[in-house]
């Protein structure tokens, strides 16, 4: 009897291990497949994105299969030259170095050093790139022959027209160097308002600053001469800021920023364009000084209204004078004014503030003195502002600060419409250069890059390169013009589009035409 049991039990147990195996197997396959029904059901994610068709099992194998390549990537990468702290691996000669901190032997490195030696293979691949005879276009659709085509036929507006010619011209510009009688390092070039003549400041082998005057001349091949004329005017104060000042006559003297020193204190100087020998020798200027504490930046009113006024920003200050008459105006602000530009058919005085701050003044309101209402408009970017640019429809400006960011203001509505993105900057006061007949927007950063936008959609044209290696002592001071020359030429031919770019002694030319043969051509 025992035995038929303990029989029995075995035969049962053989027989639930024989039919469980299979329960579980189809159960188990349930699971997955419930499981796999509720991959399939699409995520807010997937439907906001647009992937309700293709499943999010697709969409996360497809991730997952981005993630492990770009890991895997990064695996060969590390296991090929893995980061070590305090080392610097260099690929070419494949080992490894050690970062200040410490020392290598006579040969210490930093990052610094490995940053400018990686900014400096790319400016040579630029300068490569740049002195070929075809270059690419700035963008899609810019050949010269189909812009014709569309304007003869009507399908493309005049305004249209010369600013998409402008921003092709713009990609086929190439170097030339000119000729000059300079021997100092060029600090800033500034031209007057028909570029017939461009003021110069020079920096002096022992010490100051020794100004001049270049005058330009075309030809019918569109070939540029340039005459300079200095003068033994010599400051030992560094120019802040300048700009040309209308006290005669259009143009007749140059608006001076200088900083001060122990043993001449900062101030603004009126400095008469008759010493430099220019077109009007017959009308000589008078010099004016004003001392002012601490002078960042100035500006030249050309309202009728408010003739030969000019503005000072200084530390928590602005300053609106009188360039003949004694009469001063004083703004106590919270902070340090480092750019400003008067509108031009308005009497508005734009200023920008090392707090980022952007405000307008109306003269007409310091006029009564009622300081309570003296910010007609007030706006804020996120770092000090280095340039401000007032477009010739005065309800809109450009500005740039300290981070690289150049922003085209609303200011009815104080608020960004525009950005152009790509400028290099971190603590220089640079500025930024606005062509509205081309069309352009330009600005040279602190990587001595000379970059071109669409002052209408921001679209980056083209980056010219330095011809000297980047340094903070070697930054280009460039001018761009239609009229380079001047309007009224000394010979017959027109003057010719181009830019004009100084650093250190030299001085270049990127013209629209150019003297090779092939030199013109672009691939579209």
């Amino acid at each position: 009897m025992v035995g038929t049991k303990r029989a029995r039990m075995k035969k049962c147990d053989g027989t639930k291990r024989e039919t469980q195996f299979p329960h579980r197997g189809q159960g188990a396959t349930r699971n997955r497949r419930r499981y796999r029904g509720k991959q399939r059901r699409p995520s807010w994610d997937d439907r906001w994105n647009g992937n309700d068709d293709a499943g999010p099992s697709f969409s996360r194998s497809e991730g997952r299969s981005d993630n492990q390549s770009s890991s895997s990537s990064s695996s060969n990468s590390s296991s090929a030259a893995p980061e070590l702290p305090g080392f610097y691996f260099d690929p070419e000669k494949n080992r490894y170095f050690r970062l200040l901190p410490g020392h290598n032997n006579c040969n210490p490195l930093t990052r610094e050093q490995l940053r400018n030696k990686e900014r400096e293979k790319e400016r040579n691949r630029m300068l490569e790139e740049d002195g070929k005879s075809r270059k690419k276009a700035p963008r899609t659709g810019l050949n010269t022959l189909l812009l014709l085509q569309k304007r003869r036929l009507g399908l493309l507006p005049e305004m249209s027209y010369c600013r998409r010619v402008h921003e092709g011209k713009v990609g086929v510009m190439r170097r030339h160097q000119l000729q000059t009688n300079t021997t100092d390092n060029i600090r800033h070039i500034v031209a007057d308002s028909s570029c017939e003549q461009v003021f110069t400041v020079n920096d002096m082998s022992h010490a100051g600053c020794k100004y001049g005057v270049m005058n330009f001349s075309s030809n019918s091949q569109g070939s540029l001469t340039v005459e300079t004329c200095d003068t033994l005017y010599v400051t030992y104060q560094k120019v802040n800021s300048l700009c040309w000042a209308s006290v005669n006559y259009p143009n007749s003297h140059m608006l001076l920023c200088l900083d001060g020193e122990q043993r001449n204190p900062s101030c603004v100087t009126l400095l008469p364009a008759s010493l430099f020998g220019n077109s009007n020798p017959d009308q000589p200027g008078m010099l004016y000084n004003f001392k002012m504490p601490a002078a960042w930046s100035c500006a030249w009113c050309l309202h009728p209204q408010f003739d030969k006024m000019f503005s000072v920003g200084l530390s928590h200050k602005v300053v609106v004078q009188h360039a003949v008459r004694a009469h001063k105006l004083t703004i106590d602000i919270g902070s340090d004014v480092l750019a400003q530009q008067f509108c031009t058919q308005v009497p508005v005085l734009f200023n920008g503030c090392r707090s980022g701050e952007i405000f307008g003044t109306d003269l007409r309101q310091l006029g009564g003195r009622r300081y309570q209402s003296w910010k007609t408009t007030s706006f804020r970017q996120e770092s000090a502002i280095t340039c401000v640019r007032v477009l010739q429809d005065d309800n809109f400006l450009v500005a740039a600060d300290m981070s690289g960011q150049i922003k085209l203001w609303d200011v009815r509505a104080t608020k960004p419409v525009q950005e152009y993105r790509g400028h290099h900057n971190e603590h220089a006061l640079l500025p930024v250069h606005v062509c509205e007949p081309e069309g352009l927007l330009l600005a040279v950063g602190q990587d001595c890059h000379t970059r071109f936008w669409s002052l209408r959609d921001g679209h980056l044209l083209r980056t010219v390169p330095s011809p000297h290696p980047a340094a903070n002592d070697a930054i280009p001071s460039v001018v761009f013009s239609s009229n380079v020359g001047g309007r009224h030429s000394q010979h017959r031919w027109p003057p010719f589009p181009g830019l004009l770019m100084a650093i250190k002694q030299d001085v270049f030319y990127f013209p629209y035409n150019t003297d090779d043969p092939d030199g013109g051509e672009m691939d579209f």
